[in-house]
């Protein structure tokens, strides 16, 4: 099967499974539940799913169904890791964990740019350096100004993690948070606000996402190949995140963004090299997928539905999409690996489909 024909099928699947907004639930100050089996979930086997998860160091999941709570644990991690404890960020109303989500906040990113695209402060062909000006890399001026925002959101810049150059942009697909991160100084900068209050004016003050912020890293500006800003948010605002994305963009009887076009390019194969990649979204149900410098046949999650997208972080943040099942979860905590135990997302998927309506 040709990769246009796998990019036209994952857009089609894409377009045919995701719920309208008028069939969703968008919480506001409060949440609703909803009782597991009224909705053709096998309640004992979703608990299952559910305190696996929690036994491999989460400290929160929730899991949407339309937009309602179909399940929810939290948990206080004995023996954290030094890693997760910086990443802790304080505790929203109810006690629970505001974590530094990592690389899951590359998503939201996704998102915010299409918003600022649909403004007009950018394109995403635009050259990065018509936004940040020369000298944001560290490759030579001609090789720099071949760089696209594309090219950053798609990890085919030609870069390393030092922002040196390798090879031309587009050739080479490398995970690279170095050259990622200029993505939101580029949209800060093109939209003239900071990162905290572009991201409040186009998604986080319309979702209700209160215990959400970008929080500056200790010592990353001192570094021009670090990422300088970390995304702190709750298992519960993240799922507000995931819902949007369910809703095509849409929250109650507000557009945040428009642009159909964009948001199914985001959630499509962006280029040959990773099919498994969209533009800051991993994607599953793709014939190969890269993992390190190899690229390997099969899915990123053989057990999970083949229309699952995720936001993945280090420590296995999650927020895991799924429009067929109208489902939306969200797992933050400490690394969920194990020596010599199943791999997490395969087992927590494997379990989560045994409870799902058959």
């Amino acid at each position: 099967m040709t990769s246009r024909i796998i990019v036209a099928l994952a857009v089609a699947v894409l377009t045919a499974t995701f719920a309208s907004a008028d069939d969703l639930y968008f919480p506001a100050d409060g949440w609703e539940t909803v009782k597991p089996s009224s909705v053709g979930w096998n309640s004992g086997k979703l608990a299952a799913a559910v305190q696996f998860a929690m036994s491999r160091k989460s400290s929160g999941i929730v899991i949407l169904y339309r937009g309602r709570i179909l399940a929810e644990e939290y948990q206080d991690l004995q023996n954290a890791s030094t890693r997760y404890r910086r990443m802790v960020q304080g505790q929203d109303a109810d006690g629970h964990p505001i974590e530094d989500v990592a690389s899951a906040q590359k998503s939201v990113v996704s998102f915010l740019v299409g918003v600022a695209q649909e403004k007009g402060h950018v394109k995403i062909t635009d050259p990065v350096h018509q936004h940040l000006g020369v000298g944001w890399s560290r490759a030579k001026p001609k090789q720099e100004s071949a760089i696209t925002i594309r090219h950053l959101m798609t990890m085919s810049s030609g870069l390393n993690d030092k922002l040196e150059f390798i090879t031309r942009p587009g050739t080479k697909w490398k995970y690279n948070t170095s050259a990622y991160s200029q993505t939101l100084r580029t949209i800060a900068a093109a939209s003239g606000k900071s990162p905290n209050e572009l991201t409040g004016e186009w998604l986080t003050n319309h979702l209700g996402m209160k215990d959400s912020r970008w929080v500056e890293r200790p010592g990353a500006k001192l570094n021009l190949a670090a990422n300088p800003y970390g995304f702190a948010t709750s298992a519960r605002d993240l799922a507000r995140f995931g819902l949007l994305m369910v809703a095509k963009g849409r929250w109650n009887d507000r557009t945040l963004l428009a642009d159909q076009d964009y948001l199914k390019a985001a959630l499509a194969p962006s280029q040959t090299m990773n099919p498994s990649y969209g533009f800051l979204w991993w994607l599953n149900g793709q014939e190969s997928r890269v993992r390190g410098a190899l690229r390997v046949k099969g899915p990123l999650i053989a057990s999970a539905p083949p229309d699952l997208v995720g936001a993945f972080g280090a420590l296995g943040r999650k927020c895991y999409v799924v429009p067929s099942l109208d489902l939306v979860v969200t797992r933050l905590g400490d690394s969920p690996t194990l020596v010599g135990k199943a791999n997490f997302d395969r087992e927590f998927w494997r379990l989560l489909m045994e409870a799902a309506p058959k």
